[in-house]
């Protein structure tokens, strides 16, 4: 085909902000049709792309034959249904993150697309900073050693605003734990490799956010360890006051291993921090350029704000597997492994004890 038509399901803010400006970096692709349950959101976003094709049932635009490709932007709950009927129908499909409320239901996804042939991928966006990337090779040509430590810490400050259907459990499944440590997961899964158990806990501190009840969580922390013998601790939160939010607020990892440490902070998007065993102390190791783009964006690094414009380099990449007709980078199985550290520590949020993770 030499036009893809690409469908967004769900055109709020993430739609906006990460997947049209990405598209918009793609040859001979096209927004061709639209879909949001909120008749006000979907016209605005109708106006803004020019799509022929608007609609407030999802089901309408995955049985479209002129739909070749979906990216999947609604509360967490619609995730799997949307997606094994775009894969049925033969489309190719972006989901956002979490991809599903629970491991099964992802596990499902992934091999609906698998057997349909389609390219999938998990939203996974912070794969995409240049930094991150370049500490993954760092990693895999063997300069870390044998890792010994992960730690993550994602603190943003995100007050007691209503946040709409992320702080009912019933649509998102859980807040924090979802939304912000889902991503440190997967980044534990690149750069560790798999946890075997692990212990954690949820609170929530604010039941009420501006007068709407919140049942999902605004804290979580796990303490983990990983199938080759590393420790993890991974810690979240949206109530550290005065830390700002996004890429303005703390987005830290640190991996220590026999040969070496590595920090990586999100805001800090070329360069990392590097120490060798028995060194003075971590120093700063500046990203190559061929890491500040993703291979066969035509992204011009120098153009915008490079802790926001990374982000489309990830639709590139989803249109290129399409057009490669090879894997996605990150697919609904990243997605789904994530899922299982999740559930599993829910699991142990609620008893209190160390879960197992098959």
């Amino acid at each position: 085909m030499s036009t893809l038509n690409i469908a967004i399901i769900g055109t709020g803010g993430i739609s906006l902000q990460n997947h049209l400006p990405g598209l918009a970096l793609c040859r001979d692709v096209r927004v061709h049709a639209l879909c949001d349950a909120n008749p006000a959101t979907l016209e605005a976003a109708r106006l803004a792309t020019g799509a022929p094709v608007a609609s407030t049932q999802w089901q309408d635009i995955v049985k479209r034959d002129d739909v070749h490709a979906v990216i999947i932007a609604t509360p967490n709950f619609l995730h799997p249904d949307i997606a094994i009927a775009a894969a049925r129908t033969g489309k190719h499909i972006l989901c956002e993150k979490p991809i599903a409320l629970n491991a099964a239901d992802a596990r499902v996804m992934a091999s609906e697309a698998d057997r349909a042939g389609v390219r999938h991928m998990t939203a996974f966006t912070y794969q995409f900073v240049p930094a991150m990337r370049y500490l993954r090779h760092l990693i895999a040509q063997g300069d870390l050693g044998r890792p010994y430590h992960y730690r993550s810490c994602r603190l943003q400050d995100w007050g007691t605003r209503n946040l709409g259907w992320r702080q009912q459990k019933r649509l998102a499944g859980t807040g924090e734990l979802g939304d912000m440590l889902s991503h440190r997961i997967d980044f534990a899964h690149q750069l560790v490799g798999p946890i075997r158990r692990m212990v954690a806990n949820v609170m929530n501190l604010t039941p009420i956010r501006d007068g709407a009840p919140n049942d999902t969580d605004d804290w979580v922390a796990i303490l983990a360890e990983f199938e080759n013998g590393a420790s993890g601790v991974l810690e979240s939160s949206k109530l550290a006051s005065g830390r700002n939010e996004s890429w303005r607020s703390l987005d830290y990892v640190e991996i220590n291993g026999s040969e070496a440490s590595f920090e990586f902070t999100t805001g800090r998007w070329n360069e990392l921090m590097h120490g060798k065993k028995g060194g003075p102390g971590l120093a700063k190791l500046e990203v190559p350029r061929e890491f500040w783009v993703w291979p066969g964006s035509p992204r011009d690094p120098g153009v915008g704000d490079p802790l926001v414009s990374f982000r489309y380099d990830q639709a590139v990449e989803f249109i290129n597997a399409i057009r490669e007709q090879r894997s996605c980078s990150v697919t609904f199985h990243d997605g789904a492994r994530a899922q299982a550290v999740m559930d599993a520590a829910v699991k142990s949020a609620e008893t209190r004890e160390w879960i197992q993770i098959s």
